[in-house]
């Protein structure tokens, strides 16, 4: 078929969006497996999410620390792995600058996913919430810091930004 500039007709079926639940679908069954499995080989997952989207469940410290995005790595020191898909909710112990920290992911705050070990990479559309306004901002934080004393059997998420070469800060 030849592109003769005709742009393609608006659908009125959600294609676009199937995909992309489809591909979500790839990511939350490569977590599971990990975590039933633990990850085969030299493959490790580098996943990146927004900070800012409902139902992400990170340390107040680490939100500040990344107010938007985030990628936590998950190759050699992570912990208690979990994927809920009637949730749809990674959860993952990480240490950030050696404290433990337990994040809690859901699927669609997935902006990126790739295990570099077999060049396999996606990348999917997050939409932005709303800034929060002043009266929701501190209800939010509060909510926040409750969720950081997780219950010992909740899945805790480790970041491995601690071990990733930095750019020494310029003069």
């Amino acid at each position: 078929m030849e592109d003769d500039g005709a742009q393609r007709p608006e659908s009125l079926l959600p294609y676009d969006e199937w995909t992309e639940e489809a591909l979500r679908h790839v990511v939350a069954k490569a977590i599971a497996y990990v975590a039933e499995n633990g990850l085969p080989g030299q493959h490790h997952f580098y996943i990146t999410f927004r900070t800012d989207h409902p139902g992400v469940v990170i340390p107040p410290r680490l939100r500040t620390q990344y107010p938007h995005e985030m990628t936590i790595v998950l190759q050699h020191q992570f912990w208690d792995l979990r994927m809920d898909d009637a949730a749809g909710l990674v959860s993952v112990g990480l240490s950030f600058g050696g404290i433990a920290s337990t994040l809690v992911i859901p699927l669609s705050a997935i902006t990126a996913f790739a295990d570099p070990q077999v060049r396999y990479g996606l990348r999917f559309q997050v939409s932005v919430p709303e800034p929060k306004t002043e009266e929701e901002a501190p209800l939010a934080e509060a909510n926040t810091a409750e969720s950081d004393a997780a219950p010992a059997d909740t899945p805790q998420v480790v970041s491995l930004d601690a071990f990733r070469r930095r750019t020494p800060p310029k003069d």
